[in-house]
Protein backbone atom coordinates (compact mmCIF):
# COMPACT_ATOMS: atom_id res chain seq x y z
CA UNK A 1 0.00 0.00 0.00
CA UNK A 2 2.80 2.71 1.13
CA UNK A 3 6.31 3.34 -0.42
CA UNK A 4 7.74 5.35 2.62
CA UNK A 5 9.58 5.00 5.88
CA UNK A 6 8.54 7.76 8.27
CA UNK A 7 10.86 9.15 10.77
CA UNK A 8 8.46 9.56 13.51
CA UNK A 9 9.99 11.98 15.94
CA UNK A 10 10.94 14.11 13.85
CA UNK A 11 7.46 14.43 12.11
CA UNK A 12 5.90 14.49 15.37
CA UNK A 13 8.58 18.19 16.37
CA UNK A 14 7.71 19.87 12.88
CA UNK A 15 3.88 18.75 13.30
CA UNK A 16 3.85 20.56 16.44
CA UNK A 17 5.26 23.37 15.52
CA UNK A 18 3.78 23.79 11.73
CA UNK A 19 0.30 22.32 12.72
CA UNK A 20 0.60 20.26 9.76
CA UNK A 21 2.66 18.01 7.41
CA UNK A 22 2.68 17.03 3.52
CA UNK A 23 4.55 13.26 3.07
CA UNK A 24 5.09 12.54 -0.51
CA UNK A 25 4.71 9.25 -2.18
CA UNK A 26 2.58 7.45 0.50
CA UNK A 27 0.65 5.56 -1.60
CA UNK A 28 1.72 2.93 -4.65
CA UNK A 29 0.44 3.31 -7.79
CA UNK A 30 -1.09 0.22 -7.29
CA UNK A 31 -3.33 1.65 -4.15
CA UNK A 32 -4.01 4.95 -6.10
CA UNK A 33 -5.80 3.26 -8.79
CA UNK A 34 -7.72 0.90 -6.47
CA UNK A 35 -8.70 4.18 -4.40
CA UNK A 36 -9.95 6.19 -7.97
CA UNK A 37 -11.73 3.24 -8.80
CA UNK A 38 -13.64 2.95 -6.03
CA UNK A 39 -14.23 6.91 -6.24
CA UNK A 40 -15.76 6.06 -9.69
CA UNK A 41 -17.82 3.58 -8.50
CA UNK A 42 -19.13 5.87 -5.14
CA UNK A 43 -19.53 8.97 -7.72
CA UNK A 44 -21.90 6.74 -9.74
CA UNK A 45 -24.22 6.17 -7.36
CA UNK A 46 -24.77 9.95 -6.50
CA UNK A 47 -26.48 12.61 -8.62
CA UNK A 48 -24.37 14.60 -11.30
CA UNK A 49 -22.83 17.45 -9.90
CA UNK A 50 -20.21 19.74 -9.78
CA UNK A 51 -18.98 19.40 -6.16
CA UNK A 52 -19.61 16.16 -4.02
CA UNK A 53 -19.42 15.44 -0.26
CA UNK A 54 -19.41 11.78 0.70
CA UNK A 55 -19.88 11.84 4.59
CA UNK A 56 -18.55 7.70 6.25
CA UNK A 57 -17.04 6.94 2.94
CA UNK A 58 -15.34 3.81 5.02
CA UNK A 59 -18.68 2.13 4.56
CA UNK A 60 -18.79 2.47 1.01
CA UNK A 61 -15.71 0.75 -0.48
CA UNK A 62 -13.00 -1.64 1.30
CA UNK A 63 -10.34 0.07 -0.19
CA UNK A 64 -11.19 3.17 1.74
CA UNK A 65 -11.91 1.53 4.95
CA UNK A 66 -7.82 -0.12 4.62
CA UNK A 67 -6.85 3.30 4.93
CA UNK A 68 -8.02 3.94 8.55
CA UNK A 69 -5.27 1.59 9.49
CA UNK A 70 -2.40 1.97 7.11
CA UNK A 71 0.55 0.81 8.85
CA UNK A 72 2.51 3.73 7.67
CA UNK A 73 0.41 6.58 8.84
CA UNK A 74 -1.07 5.10 12.04
CA UNK A 75 1.84 4.52 13.89
CA UNK A 76 2.38 8.62 13.72
CA UNK A 77 -1.08 9.05 14.19
CA UNK A 78 -0.91 7.47 17.27
CA UNK A 79 2.06 9.41 17.90
CA UNK A 80 0.77 12.31 17.71
CA UNK A 81 -2.00 11.95 19.33
CA UNK A 82 -1.90 9.03 21.61
CA UNK A 83 -3.18 5.41 21.46
CA UNK A 84 -6.56 5.69 22.78
CA UNK A 85 -8.05 7.20 19.71
CA UNK A 86 -10.66 6.22 17.03
CA UNK A 87 -11.77 6.54 13.15
CA UNK A 88 -13.61 10.90 13.52
CA UNK A 89 -14.40 10.71 10.17
CA UNK A 90 -14.05 9.76 6.56
CA UNK A 91 -14.74 12.82 4.06
CA UNK A 92 -14.21 12.53 0.41
CA UNK A 93 -14.18 15.35 -1.36
CA UNK A 94 -14.25 15.84 -5.29
CA UNK A 95 -14.21 19.50 -6.62
CA UNK A 96 -15.13 19.40 -10.75
CA UNK A 97 -13.59 22.65 -12.58
CA UNK A 98 -15.93 25.66 -11.63
CA UNK A 99 -14.66 28.36 -13.27
CA UNK A 100 -17.23 30.27 -13.12
CA UNK A 101 -17.96 29.59 -9.19
CA UNK A 102 -21.26 27.92 -9.82
CA UNK A 103 -23.46 27.39 -6.68
CA UNK A 104 -23.59 23.86 -5.51
CA UNK A 105 -25.82 21.64 -3.42
CA UNK A 106 -22.24 20.72 -1.84
CA UNK A 107 -20.43 24.01 -1.01
CA UNK A 108 -17.53 23.75 -3.77
CA UNK A 109 -15.09 26.10 -1.18
CA UNK A 110 -15.46 27.19 2.52
CA UNK A 111 -13.75 30.11 4.05
CA UNK A 112 -10.87 30.24 6.56
CA UNK A 113 -12.17 28.81 10.14
CA UNK A 114 -11.01 26.05 12.39
CA UNK A 115 -12.40 23.02 13.23
CA UNK A 116 -14.88 22.14 15.76
CA UNK A 117 -18.48 22.06 16.84
CA UNK A 118 -20.39 25.26 17.83
CA UNK A 119 -19.59 27.53 19.43
CA UNK A 120 -16.26 26.06 19.56
CA UNK A 121 -14.03 23.79 21.92
CA UNK A 122 -12.71 25.22 24.45
CA UNK A 123 -9.59 27.77 25.20
CA UNK A 124 -7.34 28.30 27.52
CA UNK A 125 -5.37 31.55 27.47
CA UNK A 126 -6.55 32.34 23.90
CA UNK A 127 -5.53 28.56 22.56
CA UNK A 128 -7.50 25.65 21.60
CA UNK A 129 -5.82 22.07 21.58
CA UNK A 130 -5.69 19.41 19.60
CA UNK A 131 -9.17 17.78 19.23
CA UNK A 132 -9.17 15.54 15.87
CA UNK A 133 -6.22 15.33 13.69
CA UNK A 134 -6.78 14.72 9.46
CA UNK A 135 -5.29 12.98 7.12
CA UNK A 136 -6.23 13.68 3.33
CA UNK A 137 -4.98 11.21 0.94
CA UNK A 138 -4.72 13.68 -2.40
CA UNK A 139 -5.90 11.35 -5.32
CA UNK A 140 -5.44 13.75 -7.95
CA UNK A 141 -2.98 15.95 -9.70
CA UNK A 142 -2.82 18.70 -6.67
CA UNK A 143 1.02 19.92 -8.01
CA UNK A 144 -0.34 23.29 -8.70
CA UNK A 145 -1.95 26.04 -6.64
CA UNK A 146 -5.65 26.96 -7.79
CA UNK A 147 -6.58 23.65 -8.17
CA UNK A 148 -9.26 23.59 -5.26
CA UNK A 149 -6.46 23.02 -2.81
CA UNK A 150 -6.31 23.43 0.32
CA UNK A 151 -4.77 26.61 2.35
CA UNK A 152 -3.60 26.60 5.46
CA UNK A 153 -1.87 29.34 7.65
CA UNK A 154 0.93 27.18 9.03
CA UNK A 155 1.90 27.71 12.76
CA UNK A 156 -1.80 29.63 13.61
CA UNK A 157 -2.25 26.54 15.79
CA UNK A 158 0.10 28.38 18.39
CA UNK A 159 -1.32 31.67 17.99
CA UNK A 160 -3.22 33.29 20.61
CA UNK A 161 -6.62 34.93 20.04
CA UNK A 162 -5.78 34.47 16.67
CA UNK A 163 -8.62 35.21 13.92
CA UNK A 164 -7.80 36.20 10.31
CA UNK A 165 -8.13 39.69 9.33
CA UNK A 166 -11.00 38.57 7.08
CA UNK A 167 -12.40 35.18 6.23
CA UNK A 168 -13.16 35.05 2.60
CA UNK A 169 -10.83 32.29 0.68
CA UNK A 170 -11.06 34.67 -2.27
CA UNK A 171 -8.52 37.44 -0.76
CA UNK A 172 -4.95 36.51 0.26
CA UNK A 173 -4.47 37.48 3.67
CA UNK A 174 -0.86 36.98 4.99
CA UNK A 175 1.06 33.86 6.21
CA UNK A 176 -1.17 31.41 3.94
CA UNK A 177 -0.13 28.98 1.32
CA UNK A 178 -2.21 26.17 -0.45
CA UNK A 179 -1.42 22.71 -0.17
CA UNK A 180 -0.16 21.04 -3.64
CA UNK A 181 0.96 17.55 -3.83
CA UNK A 182 0.45 14.65 -6.51
CA UNK A 183 -1.84 11.52 -6.27
CA UNK A 184 -0.31 9.26 -3.74
CA UNK A 185 1.21 12.65 -1.45
CA UNK A 186 -0.36 12.78 2.14
CA UNK A 187 -0.98 16.21 4.45
CA UNK A 188 -2.09 15.98 7.83
CA UNK A 189 -3.20 19.12 9.67
CA UNK A 190 -5.06 19.57 13.66
CA UNK A 191 -7.98 21.12 13.28
CA UNK A 192 -7.59 23.98 15.21
CA UNK A 193 -5.04 25.33 11.99
CA UNK A 194 -6.81 27.70 10.41
CA UNK A 195 -7.82 26.37 6.89
CA UNK A 196 -9.87 26.70 3.95
CA UNK A 197 -10.99 25.16 1.00
CA UNK A 198 -10.51 26.97 -2.34
CA UNK A 199 -12.50 27.14 -5.26
CA UNK A 200 -11.28 25.02 -8.29
CA UNK A 201 -11.01 27.25 -11.71
CA UNK A 202 -8.36 25.01 -12.99
CA UNK A 203 -9.08 22.58 -15.53
CA UNK A 204 -8.39 19.75 -12.80
CA UNK A 205 -10.63 18.03 -10.89
CA UNK A 206 -9.65 17.52 -7.43
CA UNK A 207 -9.85 14.09 -5.45
CA UNK A 208 -8.83 14.14 -1.60
CA UNK A 209 -9.98 11.53 0.80
CA UNK A 210 -9.87 12.57 4.51
CA UNK A 211 -9.54 9.86 6.87
CA UNK A 212 -9.85 11.75 10.82
CA UNK A 213 -8.76 10.53 14.36
CA UNK A 214 -9.70 11.83 17.85
CA UNK A 215 -9.69 10.65 21.22
CA UNK A 216 -11.91 7.59 21.94
CA UNK A 217 -14.07 9.53 24.19
CA UNK A 218 -15.36 11.64 21.43
CA UNK A 219 -18.58 11.62 19.59
CA UNK A 220 -17.29 10.85 15.65
CA UNK A 221 -18.55 13.56 13.21
CA UNK A 222 -20.13 11.29 10.73
CA UNK A 223 -21.25 8.25 12.43
CA UNK A 224 -22.80 7.03 16.15
CA UNK A 225 -21.57 3.61 15.85
CA UNK A 226 -19.80 1.56 13.59
CA UNK A 227 -22.24 -1.19 11.36
CA UNK A 228 -21.93 -5.22 12.00
CA UNK A 229 -21.03 -5.28 8.62
CA UNK A 230 -17.15 -2.88 9.34
CA UNK A 231 -17.29 -4.89 12.63
CA UNK A 232 -17.25 -8.59 10.81
CA UNK A 233 -14.25 -9.87 11.05
CA UNK A 234 -11.87 -7.08 12.19
CA UNK A 235 -8.58 -7.23 14.03
CA UNK A 236 -8.65 -5.40 17.65
CA UNK A 237 -6.85 -2.76 15.86
CA UNK A 238 -9.70 -2.27 13.48
CA UNK A 239 -12.48 -2.63 16.41
CA UNK A 240 -10.63 0.04 18.49
CA UNK A 241 -10.56 1.99 15.44
CA UNK A 242 -14.29 1.69 14.88
CA UNK A 243 -14.84 2.71 18.73
CA UNK A 244 -15.70 -1.12 19.60
CA UNK A 245 -13.64 -1.60 22.86
CA UNK A 246 -16.29 -1.99 25.71
CA UNK A 247 -19.73 -1.80 26.10
CA UNK A 248 -19.20 0.07 29.45
CA UNK A 249 -18.43 3.73 28.12
CA UNK A 250 -16.85 4.58 31.40
CA UNK A 251 -13.79 2.53 29.56
CA UNK A 252 -13.69 5.29 26.95
CA UNK A 253 -11.81 7.18 29.24
CA UNK A 254 -10.05 4.78 30.99
CA UNK A 255 -9.61 1.73 29.30
CA UNK A 256 -8.07 -1.43 30.01
CA UNK A 257 -4.81 -1.67 28.38
CA UNK A 258 -6.62 -4.78 26.64
CA UNK A 259 -9.16 -2.36 25.10
CA UNK A 260 -6.39 -0.44 23.50
CA UNK A 261 -3.79 -2.58 21.01
CA UNK A 262 -3.02 0.46 19.55
CA UNK A 263 -0.62 1.41 22.39
CA UNK A 264 2.06 -1.00 21.14
CA UNK A 265 2.46 1.79 18.26
CA UNK A 266 3.28 4.49 21.19
CA UNK A 267 6.58 5.20 21.53
CA UNK A 268 6.13 6.79 24.93
CA UNK A 269 6.26 10.76 26.31
CA UNK A 270 9.74 11.65 26.03
CA UNK A 271 9.83 10.84 21.76
CA UNK A 272 6.54 12.70 20.74
CA UNK A 273 5.77 15.48 23.93
CA UNK A 274 3.55 18.16 23.05
CA UNK A 275 1.43 20.88 24.93
CA UNK A 276 -0.98 20.36 22.31
CA UNK A 277 -1.76 16.86 23.30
Amino acid sequence: MTTVTLNIPELSRQFENDGYLLLCNVLSEEKIAELNSAVDGILSDEQESLSYNIYNSVERASSILSLMDNPTMLPLIVNLMGYNIQLHISHLTVRKPNPDDLKTETNSFINWHQDGPAPKFPCINGLTSTYYIKVCYILSDMSEPDRGNTKIIPGSHKWPDYHPVQTDVNVPIPGEMQICGKPGDVFIFAQNLWHAGSPNRSDFTRRQLFIGYSPIWMRPIDYHAASPTLLTGADPIRRQLLGAISENYFKFYVPDESMVPLKKLWLGDAATKSEYI
